[in-house]
């Protein structure tokens, strides 16, 4: 499947995403699930916005990745800066990888399926992805496939150098 035959399909048929050319549907999000993305993006949507840093983007936005074969993946948050929102379709995916990437993992991804998705972001040019456990209560931190941090509710999560004064308590995300 292309990038173009993703976008005709009808909204009952088009949930989930496009990887290297095969598209895998999705299930709906659970009730925790939600509140946990939604807490997260939040906290992002208020700090960007006062901020005037970029935009923020909701679940299910598709960011294009790569072509031939076509990757678009739709992460559960996203922040894309704003010297690089000028050059977007008005419609459409967004072109290109979001700067930070944020992923609720649900209990039926498999440890292949998100090291796929971590993969794909960095090799795409996202330069943080946020990996939140709801099981364990944890945030893993990408900066890169060698620069990994794993974040308890004692710590803080931060934006670093994407997001410099960026902080949210670990513990407040899944309040």
């Amino acid at each position: 499947m292309t990038i173009e035959e993703l976008a005709k399909l009808p909204p009952d048929q088009s949930r989930g995403e496009l990887i290297q050319g095969e598209f895998f549907s999705m299930s709906p999000a659970g009730h925790s699930h939600g509140i946990i993305a939604l807490n997260i993006s939040s906290q992002l949507w208020l700090f960007v916005k006062q901020n005037k840093l970029g935009n923020v983007y909701a679940a299910e936005t598709g960011f294009i990745l790569a072509r031939n074969p076509d990757t678009v993946r739709a992460p559960d948050a996203a922040f894309v800066q704003q010297e690089r929102l000028s050059h977007q379709p008005e419609t459409g995916f967004f072109e290109g990888a979001p700067d930070l990437a944020v992923e609720v993992i649900s209990p039926s991804e498999t440890v292949d399926d998100v090291e796929s998705k971590v993969i794909d972001y960095l090799n795409a040019g996202t330069q943080l992805v946020w990996l939140i456990y709801p099981r364990t209560r944890t945030v893993t931190v990408y900066r890169s496939l060698t620069d990994i941090h794993i974040l308890t509710t004692d710590d803080v999560l931060e934006g670093g150098t994407l997001l410099p004064g960026f902080s949210v308590l670990v513990k407040e995300i899944f309040e």
